[in-house]
């Protein structure tokens, strides 16, 4: 379909491509669009590592492996946004008077 399109068509998208939605919000759309597809290679790469590895841990390994106190809680900057995201530890409710 796009090998039919004469060079004056392709001219026409784009301006209505432009005009739709502003020649400010095309970088932001394109650099979302790239933020997501590299997350969703990203899992793909995880969820085949996953399946490579075994799938039940040895009994040797569970027992010498103490149990987390608390789990880790993590704040991400935006959803789905990995490479700023970070650990943090929970506060404690404080009373004032």
């Amino acid at each position: 379909m796009i090998g039919n399109l004469k060079p004056l068509e392709i001219v026409l998208i784009i301006a209505v491509i432009l005009l739709l939605f502003g020649a400010k919000k095309l970088p932001d759309m394109a650099r979302s669009l790239g933020k997501s597809a590299r997350i969703l290679k990203s899992e793909a790469k995880a969820m085949k590592k996953d399946d490579a590895e075994p799938a039940a841990p040895t009994t040797e390994t569970v027992a010498d492996t103490p149990p987390p106190a608390t789990p880790a809680r993590t704040i991400q900057a935006a959803p789905g946004d990995v490479t700023s995201s970070r650990p943090v530890s929970e506060a404690k409710p404080t009373t004032q008077s």
